[in-house]
């Protein structure tokens, strides 16, 4: 049967189409897919240009096939089973095969970024998202229709209650049941929303969207070329610029006026040549960032710069960037091939991204893409171009930054997630240094600042409803929410509240208010916000909201100032056979993270038992940071954890949870109505928005945690309120720079028996392992960390001046040094602290003295500057001049004599402690032991006179002894001495000396002279001698 359709849904879209906007349609019931057909041949009838595209977004089924061939035979066996007529062909399968679909699964949905469509269909409810919506809205250009497809119900505040698959990442052992507080708010919102239309499969609209009832037709604002007036001032600005080059070539190619006129702001900085210069371009998604720049390139390319750089998180996200460098260069008549080559990446990471354009047409130039963290690679560079700076850790962006022209580009808002840290620090940080360098007459060293931001859209016009509807929904578009406040109470006057979710979801006026405030202060205090977490504060069953307020003033009636903000979520609980099956698996369950990550780093099965809060953010008002509201709202929460704020008995809290069900049912009772009669509104019934915490009970906790990433100024706060960490994750992330790091403060609770002075309670075992692991890891993995944060992290004790060395400690550290360090070792250590050795013969032994100095070994007194010093030599395994890079108030020189100073001391320690094993264990040579004698000198000296004496006399008398002389005496006869006498004759030689040949034997001369030997003394060396030169005179 045909029907006639509402003649409003048909102005609705034409109205859509005339203004450029986009319209909405949510179709209820089973057959809802039919009314697609009639929508899309309402806007091609209403579209004049072309038949818009579609894209059609689902779960995980179709329920139609979305190949051609496959569709075909689905088609035939209808056909040939009689349940198709050929002549009565479905209309929807017609739409399907000629309505240029686009098919595309949620998860996939990151690959239709950038594209424009004509229509989107959205199914599967139950499966979409914040972000989902975000960026599938976001594709549809205006006049373009977005329908929400959903199944029958029977009332619309089902959908309230309707289970999204991604409560499921939601619940945790102890917290398993999800609300439904941004389904409820959505529906809500439906109502507010002029450009959109609930309505069943029938197109008989539903009484939620009574504001359609009103709607006309709307004159579109045209001049007689058919222009709007953003339009004619976008073509008036192009025929001013047509003459000049290269400027008016490249504006050809802007959209809007915006577009425009950055090009030409970024076009005045290229050709002006103060390579001191940056130019930000702040802008909400869809303005046409990327394209500008673009443009830009190519203009720097004409004007002659030679070394261009790009930058981005990946290249894949230059995509439009370089597109638009193509176009510009097709529109100065540069041409592919011959002027300039395109290069292509060869990494598979990378998937084919443009990186390279080599230009030949003037001169050797060339458009490089680099990634962030090469910023060593920039010392020829002449323009850097930054695309997406938010989403490049604030550090690497600061480095990037030098003396040349610098082009930055950063989303503001949107669904892909903002990043404030850039738009709040570097930003400002430039203008302020720009405004000083101004303020000094001929200062030249001070960059030159300019910010332009994007407000017209290119996809649709200004002032789209379906925009403003999405970012009031989303809390996409609350920086400019942050208001600002009169007075700034001090910390200790202010006081914590509890805000009830109920209330604050429930879409009134000043819940809104209150939450978009909320929201502006996470957005601005916040490296990354993304639209899931408002579902996330809505549905998740274990988070809470506090916010730190000033005195409230009741007689006023008007919304506080938020000066804090925090959001925790509730973890524990866990029991131990699901820790122990966890911990054997290897696998860890969505929520309570740092019972899980403890459970994993000690692999201790009763820590998830215990019940614990982890502040998942904590946001301060960007005109009261730094002031101590944010301390003072986390010592308020410990203190409210801890039972120091309220008084509740038994029977108060009996009481209090019989009211809180009593009314949890009142809310969920609904009116049984049919769907064309329900009217939808806000609750009237709610609870108060802003509890204080003395009139709430606690919940019984052990423990506060925090999961951040690890930065300097971070951990000193949290330190500062008595948390210790025990996890640092090793490798750094990808987008932040940063490591990951858990903190612990354990709570006063009555269920441990710890002694009073610990501090640190039950967990103070835990932590001295974790501080132990930490310091092994610094050589490694935590090298490159900075000193002052890690010494931080570690805490090292280096003030011993009040502890006494006690006995039984020094003879472990005796037995540990000898197990460590050798005798050897010492003796190098002894030299260099005499100065007869260099640091390097000492750097070996660095590493043992630095752990056993940081783990309170060797309790040494050191100056935080010798600590830092032992700290990055020893522990970090760093060399003087990275030390000297890092302490740059200090000269080399100053920190070898520091660095020495450190080594005496410990030598000293060292020795002190264990001198005589050291001794000891040293080889050495025999020592001769000098005793004196058991008589004088004079008496030794008299005693050898009188023996010389005595030796003297009896050789004296020996020679005059008659029987010592008869050795020499002739035995011969008295006729040998007359021949030999004769035989001469009476010639005698003139010494009056004959000889005469003895009788007597040789041996009996022999036995003479040794009896005589005998009788004269053993020393008779010298009278031998005489004796037998005196024997051979008488002989001869």
């Amino acid at each position: 049967m045909r029907k006639k359709v509402d003649e409003r849904i048909r102005t609705l879209i034409e109205n859509g189409v005339k203004n450029r906007h986009r319209s909405m349609f949510v179709i209820i019931g089973d057959k809802s897919r039919d009314q697609i057909v009639n929508l899309h041949y309402m806007l091609s009838k209403a579209v004049v240009k072309s038949k818009p595209t579609v894209l059609w977004c689902y779960k995980d089924k179709l329920e139609l096939s979305s190949h051609k061939k496959k569709r075909a035979k689905q088609i035939k066996k209808l056909m040939q089973r009689g349940l198709l007529d050929p002549e009565k062909v479905d209309p929807f399968s017609l739409f399907v095969e000629t309505g240029g679909l686009t098919y595309c699964l949620y998860k996939d949905s990151e690959r239709i970024l950038g594209n424009t469509f004509g229509m989107c269909i959205l199914q599967d409810f139950e499966a979409l998202t914040p972000n989902l919506i975000a960026r599938t809205i976001e594709t549809v250009q205006g006049g373009g229709l977005i329908v929400l497809l959903l199944r029958s119900l029977s009332s619309l505040t089902t959908l309230c209650t309707m289970v999204m698959d991604v409560h499921e990442r939601y619940r945790t052992e102890s917290h398993s049941e999800a609300a439904g507080r941004f389904n409820e708010r959505f529906l809500l919102s439906l109502a507010s929303c002029k450009a959109c239309v609930v309505m069943d499969d029938e197109l008989n609209i539903l009484p939620i969207s009574s504001h359609i009832k009103s709607i006309i037709p709307v004159p579109v604002n045209e001049d007689s070329e058919g222009l709007s007036e953003s339009e004619r001032d976008l073509k008036n600005l192009k025929e001013e610029l047509n003459e000049d080059f290269p400027v008016g070539p490249l504006i050809k190619k802007c959209c809007t006026l915006d577009q425009g006129k950055a090009v030409v702001t970024f076009l005045d900085a290229i050709l002006d040549k103060n390579l001191r210069s940056t130019v930000a371009l702040l802008a909400a998604r869809g303005r046409g960032k990327s394209a500008a720049l673009g443009l830009a390139i190519a203009g720097a390319i004409a004007a002659g710069y030679s070394n261009i750089y790009v930058t981005a998180p990946s290249p894949e996200n230059l995509k439009t960037l370089f597109e638009f460098v193509c176009k510009g260069f097709d529109s100065i008549e540069y041409k592919e091939h011959i002027d300039y080559d395109v290069v292509k990446s060869v990494n598979p990471e990378f998937k084919k991204a443009t990186v390279r354009i080599n230009i030949y047409k003037q001169h050797r130039q060339t458009i490089q893409y680099i990634q962030p963290h090469e910023h060593e690679k920039l010392s020829q560079v002449e323009l850097l171009v930054v695309d997406e700076a938010a989403a490049i850790p604030l550090p690497v962006v600061k480095s990037l930054l030098g003396p040349y022209l610098v082009f930055l580009s950063s989303t503001v808002n949107g669904y892909e997630g903002t990043g404030r840290s850039l738009s709040l620090k570097l930003l400002q940080q430039l203008e302020e240094q720009s405004q000083l360098s101004k303020g000094v007459e001929g200062s030249h060293s001070g960059r030159v600042f300019k910010k332009i931001e994007l407000s017209e859209s290119i996809r649709y016009a200004s002032a789209d409803p379906m925009e403003s509807w999405l970012n009031a929904l989303l809390c996409l578009d609350v920086t400019n929410s942050v208001p600002s406040i009169n007075r700034l109470p001090p910390p200790g006057e202010c006081d914590l509240y509890y805000v009830n979710r109920d209330t604050l979801f429930s879409y009134h006026k000043d819940s809104e208010l209150f939450l978009q405030r909320m929201m502006a202060l996470y957005v601005s205090s916040h490296y990354k916000n993304s639209p899931n977490d408002l579902q996330l504060m809505a549905d998740a069953p274990a988070h809470h909201l506090f916010v730190l307020l000033g005195p409230v003033d009741e007689s006023k009636n008007q919304l506080p100032d938020i000066l804090c903000v925090i959001q925790v979520s509730l973890e524990g609980q866990i029991s131990r056979k699901s820790a122990i099956k966890s911990l054997s698996d290897g696998y860890q369950p969505h929520g309570d993270q740092i019972p899980w990550k403890f459970c994993e780093q000690f692999r201790d099965p009763d820590f998830p038992s215990l019940s614990g809060a982890r502040i998942v953010r904590i946001a301060t008002h960007p005109s009261a940071m730094r002031l101590g509201y944010g301390s003072a709202a986390v010592e308020l929460l410990a203190r409210y954890y801890e039972g120091q704020l309220t008084s509740f008995s038994e029977l108060d809290v009996e009481n209090a949870d019989e009211a809180q069900g009593s009314q949890l049912r009142l809310s969920e009772a609904a009116e049984k109505v049919s769907l064309l009669e329900e009217n939808i509104k806000p609750k009237t019934d709610l609870p108060p928005l802003l509890v204080h915490l003395r009139d709430r009970r606690p919940e019984k906790l052990h423990y506060l945690g925090v999961s951040f990433g690890l930065t300097l100024d971070l951990f000193r706060f949290w330190k500062k309120h008595k948390f210790a960490p025990f996890y640092i994750c090793q490798i750094p992330n990808n987008v932040t720079g940063e490591h990951t790091c858990m903190i612990l403060k354990p709570l006063n609770n009555d269920d441990f028996e710890i002694s009073g002075s610990d501090e640190w309670g039950f967990f103070s075992p835990f932590y001295k392992e974790f501080r132990l692991r930490f310091s092994r890891n610094l050589s490694h993995h935590f090298r490159n960390m900075e000193y002052k944060l890690a010494m931080s992290v570690l805490d090292p004790k280096i003030d011993f001046t009040d502890m006494e060395p006690a006995p039984s400690k020094s003879d472990g550290l005796s037995n540990l040094i000898n197990s460590l360090l050798s005798p050897y070792d010492m003796g190098r250590l002894k030299d260099y602290s005499n100065n007869l050795i260099d640091y390097l013969s000492i750097t070996d032994l660095l590493s043992i003295l630095a752990h056993l100095y940081f783990q309170e070994k060797m309790p040494v007194t050191l100056t935080y500057v010798q600590a830092s010093i032992l700290f990055c030599m020893g522990l970090q395994n760093q060399d003087v001049s990275y030390v000297e890079e890092q302490m740059k108030k200090l000269e080399r020189q100053q920190i070898l004599s520091q660095f020495k100073k450190v080594m005496i001391k410990l030598y000293k320690c060292l020795y002190g402690v264990a001198s005589k094993e050291i001794d000891s264990a040293l080889p050495r040579l025999k020592e001769r032991v000098l005793e004196p004698h058991s008589i004088s000198v004079d008496e030794d000296l008299n005693d050898g006179a009188k023996k010389v004496e005595e030796e003297m006399k009896a050789k004296a008398d020996g020679v005059l002894n008659p029987e010592f002389l008869q050795q020499y005496a002739i035995e011969g006869r008295e006729a040998d001495l007359e021949n030999a006498l004769g035989n001469g004759g009476e010639k005698v030689l003139s010494g009056g000396v004959i000889s005469v040949k003895s009788s007597r034997s040789g041996v009996e001369k022999h036995g003479k002279r040794n009896e005589s030997n005998k009788e004269s003394g053993k020393k008779r060396g010298k009278s031998d001698h005489g004796s037998k030169s005196t024997s051979k005179k008488r002989k001869s």
